[in-house]
């Protein structure tokens, strides 16, 4: 006896396939927050790192910083921390991605009667959550420290706005280097990486107390901006510079992360399709 599976074809066009393609992209997004979800130690060491990170610079290296236009060090601090949460989430994209990659996963689901878009759509929007957790935990910590907004709730509300719109361009940077190098260990090269990245900005310090190049470089980091613009909504004190990218920091936290979207996100949908090459 010999039985038949009927695999069920994908929709036809129009408003069934934008259903069917949400739908998949929900079930990958469940997927992937089932996997956290199984894995409690290792979302909470992910989240404690950056706790440590604000106390260590806050108390064991925080008396000895002064701002060069006053104000206490730890409110300063707080923005570049956010920022930095957000920036680091490129590691965990990018081992989802690239494990799943590896082990043949993306090519199973590939196979499927699914939306093509659902796998990278799926991993945007549970990494996103992810971000917004990791984000929250971090609000926390920096009021459990003494940081406070001072902006009022709408200011505050758009400088956590453009914080995962950092994580949002980021996480498709993720995605595409996940999809071009398919290997899992290559996320210590990442990590090599994205120190310099926060080291070379205003997250730690201000560019003023840098040599002129040096300062020139951690001025035009895209990171530098968000932290920039968040420090201006949330009220916090920001490095005392005048220079063009320090006046213009909101507008530069809004291009960046759309430049950075308008460069990797057709990269990642590209190479998605070219997997089977």
């Amino acid at each position: 006896m010999t039985t038949t599976t009927t695999i069920p074809s994908p929709p036809g066009q129009g408003r069934h396939r934008l259903r069917w393609a949400v739908a998949d992209g929900w079930t990958i997004t469940r997927r992937d927050l089932a996997h956290w979800a199984r894995q409690p130690v290792q979302v909470v060491l992910g989240l404690l790192f950056p706790i440590m990170v604000v106390l260590m610079f806050g108390y064991l290296f925080g008396g000895g910083m002064a701002l060069p236009g006053g104000g206490d060090y730890r409110e300063f601090l707080m923005p570049g921390m956010f920022a930095m949460t957000m920036l680091f989430g490129i590691e965990s994209t990018y081992t989802a991605v690239a494990t799943d990659a590896s082990r043949g996963i993306t090519d199973r689901f590939r196979a499927m009667p699914m939306a093509r878009s659902a796998v990278v759509v799926g991993r945007c929007a549970a990494d996103l959550l992810n971000a917004a957790l990791g984000l929250a935990v971090m609000v926390g910590c920096g009021l459990a420290v003494g940081w406070r907004w001072h902006g009022g709730l709408a200011s505050a509300l758009a400088g956590f706005g453009l914080l995962l719109l950092l994580r949002f361009a980021v996480l498709w940077a993720g995605i595409y280097l996940a999809l071009l190098l398919r290997n899992p260990e290559a996320v210590v090269a990442m990590q090599i990486l994205v120190w310099p990245v926060l080291f070379l900005s205003n997250a730690l310090v201000s560019p003023e107390t840098m040599p002129g190049w040096l300062g020139a470089v951690a001025e035009a980091n895209p990171l530098s901006a968000t932290i920039s613009a968040t420090r201006e909504l949330f009220g916090n004190p920001g490095w005392g510079g005048d220079s063009w990218t320090g006046r213009h920091a909101v507008a530069l936290a809004l291009g960046w992360p759309v430049l950075l979207t308008a460069i990797f996100l057709p990269l990642s949908v590209r190479r998605y399709r070219q997997l089977d090459h």
